[in-house]
């Protein structure tokens, strides 16, 4: 299983297969689709999921945001075909 609540980095990656940082963030994705289905304010979510202030750091906070949503979307649409043809990894 992957982290429940991994820690983010700024930006989410940008490639077009998966890596780690995708397998790490799983569930980091699934919140934020999530949240985006059931009309959630970014600014509570990106609080709640990235664990950013928006308040104190509004530019990186809506960065993070935009690109880890981006990122779940992607995984969401085309990601995880790659995850169920090789197996999730195994836990160390």
């Amino acid at each position: 299983m992957p982290p429940l609540d991994p820690k983010v980095e700024d930006l989410a990656p940008d490639e077009p297969a998966l890596t780690p940082y995708d397998e790490q963030h799983a569930v980091t994705y699934v919140r934020l689709l999530d949240a985006e289905k059931a009309n959630a304010d970014w600014q509570e979510v990106v609080r709640i999921v990235l664990h950013i202030d928006p308040a104190a750091e509004p530019t990186r906070a809506r960065r993070a945001y935009d690109s880890h949503m981006a990122r779940a979307k992607w995984v969401a649409r085309h990601g995880y075909r790659e995850l169920l043809a090789r197996g999730w990894p195994k836990a160390e």
